[in-house]
């Protein structure tokens, strides 16, 4: 008889290797708002620091770039997994649904469910499960702006791609160099994005504030 060499038998095999490379830290799901931006960041972050792919998922909405559909979509790929992408079922100790405030109806919405859900789900280890909203007020790219520059008022968000194109030139969505070539300055982002999350927070838009400087801290401290 020969050996089954179906789509399903290769996709199970896959998913069993992925899984014994898991190293020891906590698996870690991120799903983002932008289908190319976000993941591309950290994706780079993980190649970087040389994390497991078993243990850091990175993945764009499926749902919809509202941030109730990123909230929603993490959920769902938390719960149910994909085996198609190799992502089995409550696989994850932390959940991290990350999305923009922009001009987004369901934002507060979104902020509040991902409250609701923290530690509310329970892991392939019964464990509950950390699950957070990690926001930017107005965008993503006041993360990287806050390694230039200090930001402290209100800011639309076509002002902060345009003066963040003035330090990295040539900036655009989805931009596969974003980390490596912003990193020396990722100390002092770090700083200013926690100062300004001293006086801000998530829900006081249109106020300055952005949340991906603690998932950053996270990854590029993880430790096998």
């Amino acid at each position: 008889m020969g050996r089954d060499n179906s789509p399903e038998e290769r996709q199970r095999k896959q998913l069993e290797r992925k899984l014994v490379r898991r190293a020891s830290y906590d698996r870690i799901l991120i799903v983002s708002e932008g289908s190319k931006t976000e993941p591309s960041y950290f994706g780079e972050i993980r190649a970087a620091y040389r994390l497991h792919t078993a243990n850091v998922e990175v993945r764009p909405s499926e749902l919809g770039t509202a941030p109730i559909q990123v909230v929603q979509y993490a959920k769902e790929l938390f719960e149910n997994g994909d085996r198609h992408k190799y992502i089995p079922s409550r696989a994850f100790e932390q959940v991290y649904a990350v999305f923009d405030r922009d001009e987004h109806d369901s934002y507060r919405d979104a902020l509040n469910l991902a409250e609701k859900l923290d530690g509310k789900l329970r892991n392939d280890n019964k464990q509950p499960v950390g699950f957070r909203a990690i926001a930017s007020v107005p965008s993503f790219e006041l993360w990287l702006l806050l390694h230039y520059e200090d930001i402290q008022a209100p800011i639309h968000r076509d002002e902060v791609m345009r003066r963040l194109r003035q330090h990295f030139p040539g900036y655009e969505k989805g931009v596969e160099c974003a980390f490596a070539t912003t990193r020396d300055r990722l100390d002092t982002a770090t700083q200013r994005a926690q100062a300004l999350a001293a006086k801000f927070n998530a829900f006081s838009d249109p106020e300055p504030y952005t949340a991906i400087a603690d998932l950053v801290m996270l990854l590029t401290t993880l430790r096998g």
